[in-house]
């Protein structure tokens, strides 16, 4: 199920009204039936693959004892299952391809196969750790795997931040409420004005390829920066306001990236819980900045790479991962060695990791290496012809000026006086149903981005 489906929009009130009427007692079950209700209306086919991830993780977890050779052999299995699907799913096209094999029917990707994945990998790895108590109900686990709101893109929870929040009692709240319509208004308005209102531009023009001019390519580049950011943002806010509402806090997976000053900087604001995850999963267990200059190095740049195969089978992803493995191997060999005495007003900073971070989403958008690479070579042609008539421009400009305003709203809204709250509400409801109406009249797509993913 869409987040911008009329479905959606009567399943989500009805859970939360039942929710709240139910005794305490009774709500992980209702949650759960929802939860995987949702999952199975939009991927039927893979509903059983989540419930065969969902059952081994925990059965592995709850196994394991104080025998070391007992524990290594059951994160093993959990490991190996958890990922197997993944890499046999995701990447088994990939590796056909590799290996030069034409396949019958291509596999295809599972629904939120990446995020839950991650998911469970991190609660089987915080019990085998000792970082967390095996989860002994098995409802409350399934729960944790496949909760509604942050099932299909995240964000990335960890059992000691969501579990416990789904066995606390939780009464109905106005604030709660509130801050969750807020955080709903957001991020529709995030993706259904903002994300979906470039996106005809931009699949415009990757879709011309060897035909597109350099200017359009590269404004195509950055609105699809400003695209691929309102997109997941939204979804972010959506399923942090749904959770919200029934007063469940989920990570907060964006941080005004484009505020950053550095690339670095970045990714500490962008997709928050997927970095902090290979922070402490895959970084840090590999000696972070602990061993060396050289192996902190190979750390990072090992950490991108595998960021960029996450977000997709192929090459392009895989270099996409590495030029931003490259520019933090270039940041840190320029804290040790550059000088010191050189630094960017913030605004230009701002505008030095912008165009940094806007270049490679080339091979991230791209449907391949060799599209991309088709793309790159008409970058130094058209230079003579602005790109965009006025119509075009002011409908592709005005969505994007209201951002800085939009990703305040919340905190905005909580500072007004009750009845502009209810006027900024009135507007903001009004703009997100018009440009969904007209979406829809377009014939139009408003599925999210990281659902492929």
């Amino acid at each position: 199920m869409n987040f911008n489906t009329p479905e959606f929009l009567l399943f989500f009130p009805a859970v939360a009204v039942l929710h709240y009427l139910l005794p305490h007692k009774a709500r992980w079950a209702l949650l759960l039936g929802a939860s995987w209700l949702f999952y199975f209306l939009g991927s039927p086919e893979a509903f059983g693959l989540l419930l065969g991830t969902t059952l081994v993780s925990w059965l592995c977890a709850l196994g394991m004892g104080r025998k070391k050779w007992v524990r290594r052999l059951l994160l093993g299995l959990a490991l190996g299952t958890s990922l197997g699907c993944l890499a046999f799913f995701k990447y088994g096209n990939f590796l056909a391809d590799l290996a030069g094999r034409d396949l019958a029917s291509r596999f295809l990707l599972p629904a939120g196969i990446s995020f839950y994945t991650f998911q469970t990998l991190s609660y089987v790895i915080d019990v085998y750790r000792g970082d967390a108590a095996a989860e002994r109900h098995f409802g409350y686990y399934a729960l944790f795997v496949a909760f509604f709101p942050q099932l299909v893109a995240g964000p990335i929870e960890r059992p000691g931040d969501l579990l416990p929040q789904l066995r606390a009692q939780r009464p109905f709240s106005r604030e709660n409420l509130g801050a969750g319509a807020w955080l709903l208004l957001t991020g529709y308005f995030q993706k259904t004005v903002i994300a979906d209102g470039v996106a005809p531009y931009v699949d415009r023009v990757f879709a011309a390829g060897g035909a597109a001019m350099g200017p359009e390519i590269l404004l195509a580049v950055c609105l699809f920066g400003f695209q691929i950011y309102c997109d997941f943002a939204g979804y972010s806010n959506i399923a942090r306001g749904a959770a919200k509402v029934l007063g469940i806090d989920l990570t907060e997976n964006f941080r005004l990236p484009w505020e950053a000053a550095t690339v670095r900087e970045f990714w500490r604001r962008w997709h928050v819980s997927l970095t902090a995850w290979f922070r402490d999963y895959v970084y840090i267990p590999l000696g972070g900045s602990r061993k060396g200059l050289k192996r902190r190095l190979f750390n990072l740049m090992l950490v991108f790479l595998l960021s960029g195969l996450w977000h997709g089978a192929g090459w392009n992803f895989l270099l996409w991962g590495g030029v931003h493995g490259l520019y933090q191997v270039c940041g840190v060999l320029y804290d040790r060695f550059g000088p010191k005495t050189i630094r960017l007003p913030r605004l230009l900073g701002r505008l030095r990791t912008f165009l940094l971070v806007s270049l490679p989403w080339l091979l991230f958008r791209a449907e391949s290496l060799p599209a991309a690479g088709a793309l790159l070579s008409r970058l130094g042609t058209g230079w003579n012809v602005w790109p965009l008539g006025w119509e075009t421009g002011i409908a592709l400009a005005a969505p994007l000026l209201c951002l800085p305003l939009v990703e305040r709203l919340p905190a905005l809204a909580d500072r007004a006086a009750p009845e502009r709250r209810g006027l900024i509400g009135f507007f903001g409801i009004l703009t997100v149903c018009l440009s969904w109406l007209a979406l829809l009249a377009a014939g139009g797509e408003n599925a999210f981005l990281y659902f492929q993913f």
